[in-house]
């Protein structure tokens, strides 16, 4: 009968795997360099993006109950275009939004580089 082989910290595995010693010296190279800085947050342009939001939302519904006749129209030739006016200015209020939004959660292809930010 044929003893077994035990491998234990002084024995020498049975695999042929050839190791090699790391260099001592780094060249240069730190860590730092191949870390990412923390995204910068473009808190003016999210708060410009929430007042578009709120103000185009506001004048949707607004205009929505001129035209639908909930509210009394002196002129009624003025609907349309705040109706169209709330659209134009909710629209990028809620693109930018929705980048943030996605850009906080961490989603992939979504970052705050993507809102235009007032380059104080």
């Amino acid at each position: 009968m044929m003893a077994t082989r035990n491998n234990t910290a002084s024995a020498a595995p049975n695999n042929k795997v050839k190791y090699s010693r790391l260099a001592d010296s780094d060249e240069g190279y730190i860590d730092l360099q191949f870390k990412k800085t923390p995204p910068k947050v473009p808190y003016k342009a999210i708060a410009l993006a929430t007042f578009l939001f709120l103000v185009g939302s506001i004048l949707i519904v607004v205009g929505s109950l001129l035209l639908a006749g909930y509210i009394n129209v002196v002129y009624p030739d003025r609907t349309i275009p705040v109706l169209i006016i709330g659209i134009l200015i909710f629209l990028p209020g809620f693109y930018h939004l929705r980048i943030a939004y996605y850009a906080s959660k961490g989603y992939r292809g979504y970052s705050y580089d993507d809102i235009p930010d007032f380059d104080d």
